[in-house]
């Protein structure tokens, strides 16, 4: 459960959390993990229940669909929201290319901040309307 200053400026720079306010980061340093892992540890696996919702610190990680690569996540970046909100299996696997430390937030963690941070909800929102425009340009192209 991290919760030192150094912690919560880091959250504040990953996009999802920018406008939350520092009591609003306290919470979600309280009800998450501070993970280490080495390269090459499996995140999350294609067609398995999703559970935890993920927020890279530090290092790389890459993203396959069926096997091929398609896209590469880095500092800031999210993922393992879509599972949380409808418990449908993940539609990726992700995998550290590099050690890794993430911020993990469990399904109940996670339901509890949404229901309490309205910033949060949010934020969240916008980043998968985001995904989503970027899903459909691709898919027009």
């Amino acid at each position: 459960m991290p919760r030192g200053d150094a912690f919560l400026d880091h959250l504040r720079q990953v996009p999802l959390f920018s406008a939350l306010s520092r009591k609003e980061l306290g919470l979600i340093a309280r009800r998450s993990e501070d993970v280490n892992v080495a390269p090459g540890k499996v995140l999350v696996s294609e067609g398995a229940p999703g559970s935890e919702f993920f927020v890279i610190v530090d290092g790389t990680a890459k993203v396959t669909r069926q096997g091929r690569k398609v896209a590469t996540l880095g500092p800031g970046a999210a993922f393992g929201e879509l599972a949380l909100l409808d418990r449908a299996p993940r539609n990726a696997s992700v995998v550290a290319e590099t050690p890794m430390e993430l911020v993990v937030l469990g399904q109940r963690e996670f339901a509890g901040i949404l229901d309490e941070v309205p910033g949060f909800a949010r934020k969240l929102l916008a980043g998968l309307a985001h995904r989503l425009r970027e899903a459909d340009a691709k898919s027009v192209q």
